[in-house]
């Protein structure tokens, strides 16, 4: 698998022409590679030239990891001394030394501690954006990535189901919390979650990235409960709103719609269409709706080994959408001091069409 991922890997520095790609710790370091470090204050670095062995960089506390490693790598190791690890930068990149390679670097994660190093190792380098590879490299899911996403949906849903009954007025939003968590816990998610859970009952509702409360929920709230798990490195990505006790009919009226925006949304996906065009879909029903403004965000997102990834479910966007990509549809209308309700599901790209890759009920739920 992972000769196959570095020979596309190959294909698409060439036709880039970028000649090495440079990794901190993180998701395209694992796809890659299968080695899980994390970021610290310790310099960590991979680097993939095409015709020559792989370069990694690393402590030496880290090394006992390498003993998995099935591909050949040059490895250099440093100490805690601070002050000699220019020199094991330098010698890793002697071969560097007065040739003019385009490298090419993730935007996001590229550290300046990692960069600062690197630049004054590899002084004739120049250092481009490795964007336009590692995104289209990782965007198309294979049927075992995209086994390990339908399997983090499954205990992302069993985990909030067993939570659900424990949800009262009362209860706090940071103990649904606290409890949700448990759950995905115990449901069999990896120990690292795609993130902590939103939790936002009532007026809190209608903030799309709450972060919960002390509030207790209260007969008549909404309650928006945005939650995901991980299995084998792969993440879900998922939102379900329910009531608390019986809602006033406006609220009612606005749930109906986004159920309607995201049932929209989760039919458009195909190959080829443009990834905008889903954003047109869910967009088009809530303005309809007259809640047009209230919708304040993307549709949807990518989704895979990090929660947010190519391809981006905005309006415009052109990228055209091919079969194994895997994004989100989560369509949301927010009334100020009132409440809000979004709807989340996870969709794969399948040759001739689109399939959602959760299940659970999309109606309202009073509990």
């Amino acid at each position: 698998m992972l000769k196959s991922r570095l020979s596309r890997l190959d294909k698409l520095m060439a036709s880039n022409n970028i000649d090495a790609i440079v990794l901190n710790p993180g998701p395209s370091l694992v796809y890659l590679t299968g080695l899980h470090f994390h970021l610290m204050e310790r310099p960590t670095l991979f680097v993939y030239q095409r015709g020559e062995t792989p370069i990694l960089i690393l402590p030496e506390l880290e090394s006992a990891k390498l003993a998995s490693i099935s591909m050949p790598i040059s490895v250099h190791t440093f100490g805690d001394d601070p002050a000699t690890w220019q020199e094991v930068f330098d010698h890793a990149f002697s071969k560097w030394k007065n040739k003019s390679l385009n490298v090419g670097v993730e935007p996001i994660r590229l550290r300046f501690l990692e960069m600062e190093y690197l630049q004054k190792a590899a002084k004739s380098a120049k250092f481009i954006s490795g964007e336009s590879v590692i995104s289209v490299l990782r965007s198309q899911k294979d049927a075992q990535e995209i086994e390990c996403m339908r399997k983090a949906v499954q205990i992302a849903q069993k985990g909030l189901t067993a939570t659900l009954p424990l949800i009262k007025p009362g209860l706090t939003e940071i103990d649904l919390a606290s409890e949700l968590i448990i759950q995905l816990y115990k449901a069999g998610s990896s120990p690292e979650l795609p993130f902590m859970p939103i939790i936002a009952g009532g007026p809190n509702s209608a903030n799309p990235h709450a972060v919960p409360t002390s509030r207790k929920l209260q007969t008549g709230d909404l309650l928006v409960i945005d939650w995901g798990a991980a299995y084998e490195d792969y993440f879900s990505d998922l939102t379900r709103t329910f009531a608390v006790g019986e809602p006033a009919p406006e609220l009612v009226e606005i749930y109906r719609t986004v159920q309607s925006a995201n049932a929209a949304g989760r039919a458009a996906g195909k190959p080829g269409l443009p990834a905008g065009a889903v954003d047109d879909v869910t967009r088009r029903v809530i303005d309809q709706a007259g809640y047009g403004k209230y919708f304040t965000h993307r549709t949807g997102h990518g989704l895979g080994m990090e929660a947010h990834e190519q391809p981006y479910m905005f309006a415009g966007n052109p990228l055209e959408l091919a079969a194994g990509m895997t994004y989100t549809v989560e369509p949301g209308i927010y009334l100020p001091g009132r409440g809000g309700v979004r709807i989340e599901d996870n969709i794969v790209v399948t040759d001739h069409g689109c399939e959602s890759l959760s299940d659970m009920s999309r109606d309202l739920k009073i509990l």
